[in-house]
């Protein structure tokens, strides 16, 4: 098997400290939007583990936080549902 042939790791659920990157415009209230998001999707969501990053410019500002994933279904739904606002740019 080449390196462009190698397998996608495989992810075991539940998966715990799953990290996600949630990247949109540095409004004031930009990480409350995407908490009130991520909670519809999980309800056990620990808020301790948001962290925020602003971009060089201070244009962008990306919300970094890990959850316990369920399943691929969760993860889809909840990609879907950040990426359906207007406020989010890209979620990683």
């Amino acid at each position: 098997m080449t390196d462009k042939q190698q397998e996608r790791p495989k992810i075991e659920f539940p998966c715990p400290n799953y990290p996600i990157k949630v990247v949109g415009r540095n409004d004031d209230d930009f990480r409350d939007v995407v908490i009130e998001i991520v909670r519809v999707h999980v309800p056990d969501f620990d808020f301790t583990s948001v962290t925020l990053q602003d971009s060089r410019n201070g244009t962008f500002q990306s919300v970094r936080f890990t959850i316990t994933a369920q399943g691929v279904e969760q993860l889809a739904a909840l990609h879907e549902a950040l990426i359906a606002s207007e406020r989010v740019k890209m979620v990683i």
